[in-house]
């Protein structure tokens, strides 16, 4: 019994230093959660907190939308926003590791999902179509994003004027960026918020582009 007790502890010691790891780093250059840490986003309390069905309710997604998935992972929410926009709707997931995409096309292709698309790549690449979405997704991810206002600059762009961005945000995720924060850095490239739902340790920010 005690074995076991030292060795759960051990595990969560390395878990923990694991994160404080990505946290510290993240300062410095992008530190995407890796792919051995997707139990951490596909997990009952992060289910309950910000579960994919929330978050696409929360953006409004409808059938028949473009939605951009940034930092897309495993399709924790490309692949529920898929079903959700139907044949007539189009995702496109961006995401840094190669990985990740790996995945994520694998779970598409097992479930028979013919509008999804990938792109391997880092917010701020402008590897994105411009005036094109409906939706754009920025789910715990713009904390492992280093230059998170050319990332910005770039959903800006890729969405058609009226389109919503949607952040969320959930401790203890190690990169959970502050509600204040980011308010600043999506007004600092144009968009203009508009809604703010959840509390301050699991949250959801909504911002527009304007019409002109």
């Amino acid at each position: 019994m005690l074995s076991l007790v030292v060795y759960l502890f051990l595990i969560a010691g390395a878990i923990a230093l694991a994160l404080i790891g990505l946290r510290v780093a993240s300062r410095y250059h992008s530190t995407p959660c890796p792919a051995w840490l997707v139990p951490l986003l596909e997990n009952p309390y992060m289910n309950a907190l910000a579960g994919s069905q929330v978050l696409l309710e929360r953006a409004g997604v409808r059938a028949g939308m473009s939605v951009l998935d940034v930092g897309c992972g495993p399709g924790r929410v490309a692949i529920p926003a898929a079903e959700r926009v139907g044949p007539g709707g189009r995702i496109v997931a961006l995401d840094v590791q190669a990985a990740m995409i790996r995945r994520l096309e694998e779970r598409v292709a097992a479930l028979a999902i013919e509008n999804v698309e990938t792109i391997l790549g880092a917010a701020g690449e402008e590897k994105t179509p411009e005036d094109t979405f409906d939706r754009a997704f920025l789910v715990t991810v713009l904390g492992e994003i280093v230059d998170q206002v050319a990332a910005l600059k770039e959903i800006y762009g890729a969405l058609k004027p009226g389109g919503i961005l949607s952040v969320t945000e959930v401790l203890p995720d190690p990169h959970y960026q502050s509600r204040r924060r980011v308010r600043r850095l999506a007004e600092s490239v144009g968009l203009r918020f508009d809604e703010l739902i959840g509390p301050w340790y699991a949250f959801t920010m909504n911002f527009v582009k304007p019409v002109a």
